[in-house]
């Protein structure tokens, strides 16, 4: 089975799990002067519960192997012109909220609206020019950003690909 096929297969177990908590919270009470919408009710919930029980191991089963097949599956994605490889589960990593948070640090690197000026200290004293001092690379700082802004759209991109052609690590 591919990745993408398990998690597929995921999301449909969901459904199914979701929609037997709701008969069984539907169906599990009545009262005596209603008609059981089925012939051994009790049975029936029963049933119900254990299939969920059955659906969540197998949910359980299918996550487990998609997090294996996750942390020993190298991607290999280039990156500002380097090759970069990683885990399918290091770049969901960076892809979540890795890459968005150093995109947010190199965006902090500003002038704080700090204003260039001349400045006089006292009246008919000698002027002062303030400038402002930047400890870090402007250039350097809007190519980071840029990359950093662009790599969600990569990894998204690359693990699509990725995904349908995976083996799931049973």
């Amino acid at each position: 089975m591919k990745l993408i096929q398990a998690m597929k297969k995921l999301k449909d177990l969901a459904t199914k799990a979701e929609d037997l908590r709701k008969k069984v919270g539907l169906y599990c009470a009545d009262l005596t002067i209603e008609t059981a919408q089925y012939p051994d009710q009790r049975r029936q919930i029963a049933e119900w519960i254990q299939g969920h029980g059955d659906i969540l191991k197998e949910i359980l089963k299918l996550r487990f192997a998609i997090q294996k097949t996750n942390l020993v599956t190298a991607v290999t994605m280039e990156l500002d012109g380097k090759q970069i490889t990683k885990s399918i589960a290091e770049w969901i990593h960076r892809r979540r909220d890795l890459a968005k948070w150093e995109m947010e640090m190199w965006a902090r690197l500003t002038d704080r609206n700090l204003k260039e000026q001349n400045v006089q200290t006292t009246p008919g004293g000698v002027v002062t020019e303030v400038r402002i001092r930047r400890y870090f690379e402007p250039a350097e700082r809007d190519s980071k950003i840029e990359i950093y802004r662009a790599e969600p759209s990569v990894i998204d991109a690359t693990l699509e690909t990725v995904n349908a052609v995976t083996d799931l690590q049973e």
